[in-house]
């Protein structure tokens, strides 16, 4: 088996293929305000295509995983990314809010038909550590998607109308779609097996079920502080919208650099040793965030939000790899269920987090608090 340094552009293309889902949400949402003027409706209609986008985005992995144990990652690949590009393209004709809803959910579900074939690519060719590397090297290069992804939407609208950012996406997945096509080599091997007994395998598998709820966890907090990042930077400390992009990506160069250390602490350490390591260090961020809930300090602020965000450069590699690593015959239902956890759990134990809302920080460090102890209590019976 080849090592990961020799797969640095296959890397970068599952990176890519992988980021479907933050070039679909961040990318416009620059263009909401134009949107919702354009419909003449509330913002907050204009918002909840967010939420319509994970409930598509998770439904569309449910069906992926069997598109892509049955025909293999690359043609589930392509077809995902061809619906992708479709209904990204008739978004642009949407005559009112209905049809942009409708059209929107089945962008979603496309891209999660997408999203589960890089996952699974990685099982095919990796395992145990190996694939924890590879897992980490993709999160490096797919945490610069939120970074770019609104800067490419503001570009996009201060020269055009909110339209083109939806001709951004279509003509950004069919170029995907060219080069999955082109490079992507089919790494599974097919075998009959009854979909409804693989979900089963998946849902039964405890430890496996370990990993993948620790990592939907781990989302759940890391998703409530990017939900909270306008509300603690622009309204809590008076940051101009103008600025705010520059303490927004702070916590995910920190993240970043984070990626990179994990990498050289696999070399000696177990991924179950870092996931240990990384889930108490946010419940240390967490509570000393309960001790700091007035956010009397800007910079002390930022210190424990990197701290607990990045910590998510340990978990998320190391736990899919983990999860991963029994399935070698379903890999791709396998992968779907890890998305419908992160991205369905995670949404619904945020959205729960975020109805206690006040002035001080004292319900998001509530909230962290509970949500990291409770993925400690579960990964530490991982054996």
């Amino acid at each position: 088996m080849k090592k990961p340094i020799n797969h640095i552009y296959l890397i970068v293309l599952l990176s890519v293929l992988s980021s479907v889902a933050p070039m679909g949400t961040d990318t416009y949402i620059p263009s909401i305000p134009d949107i919702a003027k354009y419909f003449s409706v509330g913002i907050e209609k204009i918002e909840l295509t967010l939420s319509i986008f994970l409930i598509g985005f998770s439904i569309g992995q449910i069906f992926g995983g069997p598109i892509s144990d049955k025909y293999g990652r690359r043609k589930g690949s392509i077809v995902g990314l061809l619906g992708y590009a479709f209904f990204s393209f008739l978004i642009i004709f949407s005559t009112n809010i209905y049809e942009l809803w409708v059209y929107r959910f089945l962008e979603a579900f496309f891209g999660g038909i997408v999203v589960v074939n890089a996952a699974a690519s990685v099982r095919d060719r990796f395992k145990g550590a190996e694939a924890a590397k590879v897992f980490s090297l993709i999160g490096t290069i797919r945490s610069l998607a939120p970074l770019i992804a609104p800067a490419i939407g503001a570009f996009i609208i201060h020269f055009f109308s909110w339209e083109a950012v939806f001709v951004f996406l279509t003509v950004y997945s069919l170029l995907v779609a060219l080069w999955v096509y082109k490079d992507l080599d089919e790494s599974f091997t097919y075998i009959e097996q009854n979909v409804i007994e693989s979900f089963k395998i998946v849902l039964t598998h405890k430890k496996a079920m370990k990993a993948m709820l620790t990592l939907a966890l781990g989302f759940s907090g890391f998703f409530i502080f990017i939900s909270k990042s306008s509300f603690i930077y622009i309204e809590h400390y008076g940051i101009s919208t103008d600025m705010f992009p520059l303490f927004f990506g702070f916590n995910f160069i920190i993240l970043i650099s984070m990626i990179r250390v994990n990498l050289i602490f696999l070399k000696k350490y177990t991924p179950i040793e870092l996931i240990k390591f990384a889930i108490f260090i946010q419940v240390i961020a967490a509570i000393l965030m309960m001790i700091n809930y007035e956010g009397n300090s800007l910079i002390i602020t930022m210190i424990l939000m990197a701290s607990y965000m990045s910590m998510m450069a340990f978990i998320f590699g190391n736990c899919m790899a983990l999860a991963l690593e029994h399935f070698s015959k379903n890999a791709g239902v396998a992968s779907s269920v890890i998305g419908v956890l992160q991205f369905g759990l995670g949404a619904i134990i945020s959205s729960i987090a975020l109805s206690f809302h006040n002035e001080t920080f004292l319900p998001i460090a509530i909230s962290v608090t509970i949500i990291s102890f409770t993925s400690y209590l579960i990964i530490r019976t991982y054996k």
